[in-house]
């Protein structure tokens, strides 16, 4: 027998609660069209969007005016201080030569029948449209840092099936560096751990990039980290704990907090398996073209679902290419299992 896909009268009632809210905070009179979101609300959505990541608020995350244009500096690296015999010493901040483009971007997120229901059964109206509205907000945020680190092309017509993780739909930092700048990207083969492979440690892997990318008066900057892939760290923390020598509790204690070669270490959602990037925070941004901002949410008989649908002029930038390394793609080599002991001194 078919199950019901009528909603709930309670969820039913609920979602014209919620949907009536909305227009009146965005100061429109419905929602199940296209509406403009203009300042201050744009501000409002674009902070909501950041605490829906932990990653999101530590990069730079900002509105541009235009579709194309210069790069929005946070500062040269290198030094600013100095003297200058007659004057005074100054450095400009400028950025130069680095541009950035934005495209038209339409995130969509769905809740189907079932979900919405069994929300409105289980909760507070309050809890109804804050599950509503966190739902959305993650997953466009979770989008945004999707495509960041996966993006190679933008297709006139996107296909999630072929590129799940938005390859698709914009170019991301990892491919605006690696066309613009190919000698920061390592893409010869390289192995990690196990017998005969380029490097033991992780350590070992970042250190080598380190000295081979990054110019020598940058590598101390205390703001370069490291961004990873988690099969990396897995094949890292393995290799640790293999370290028979080391008290459990030790190496445990040494997984929590992680640094390699003495830089902090972040793993970024949908980050490619197998890539290892140094960089700073600061250099990496996503840009959105202020008054492009459209929202939609409405029930939609016709698919079943509640559709919330967030439209606006999107993109990625890289402030300094001479700040970012990485190696393109490190695989994981066999460990070699220690020949069992003889039993002799």
């Amino acid at each position: 027998m078919q199950q019901n896909q009528q909603l709930s009268p309670q969820a039913e009632g609920l979602l014209h609660k919620f949907t009536t809210a909305l227009a009146k905070s965005y100061g429109v009179r419905d929602t199940a069209k296209f509406f403009a979101i203009t300042p201050p609300k744009e501000t409002i959505l674009r902070n909501a969007l950041l605490e829906a990541s932990d990653f999101l608020r530590l990069i730079n995350v900002t509105d541009v005016n235009q579709t194309t244009g210069q790069v929005v500096s946070t500062g040269k690296p290198g030094i600013y201080t100095g003297r200058k015999k007659g004057g005074r010493f100054s450095r400009p901040l400028g950025v130069e030569g680095n541009e950035y483009k934005l495209y038209e971007t339409d995130s969509g997120s769905y809740l189907d029948y079932n979900t919405l229901t069994n929300w409105a059964n289980s909760g507070s109206e309050d809890e109804f449209f804050q599950r509503i509205q966190a739902f959305s907000n993650e997953s466009f945020a979770l989008d945004m840092l999707r495509v960041a680190c996966n993006g190679t092309s933008v297709a006139e017509t996107t296909d999630p099936e072929a590129n799940p993780n938005g390859e698709d739909v914009n170019i991301g930092w990892h491919k605006i560096v690696k066309d613009r700048s190919p000698a920061q990207i390592i893409t010869d083969a390289v192995t990690l751990g196990g017998s005969g492979a380029d490097f033991v440690s992780l350590d070992a892997a970042v250190t080598d990039l380190l000295h081979a990318c990054i110019l020598e008066q940058y590598r101390n900057d205390p703001r370069l980290c490291v961004l990873i892939s988690g099969d990396l760290i897995g094949k890292d923390a393995t290799t640790m704990m293999n370290m028979v020598d080391r008290p459990t509790e030790k190496v445990a204690a040494q997984l929590m907090n992680r640094q390699i070669a003495g830089l902090d270490v972040y793993r970024p959602p949908f980050m490619p398996e197998g890539r290892l990037i140094i960089t700073t925070l600061e250099n990496l941004h996503i840009y959105t073209q202020a008054g492009t901002r459209k929202r939609k949410a409405d029930w939609s008989d016709d698919r079943k679902q509640f559709e919330n649908s967030y439209l606006r002029m999107e993109g990625y930038a890289v402030e300094h290419d001479e700040l970012y390394a990485a190696y393109d793609k490190i695989d994981l080599a066999e460990a070699v299992t220690p020949p069992a002991n003889g039993g002799g001194e």
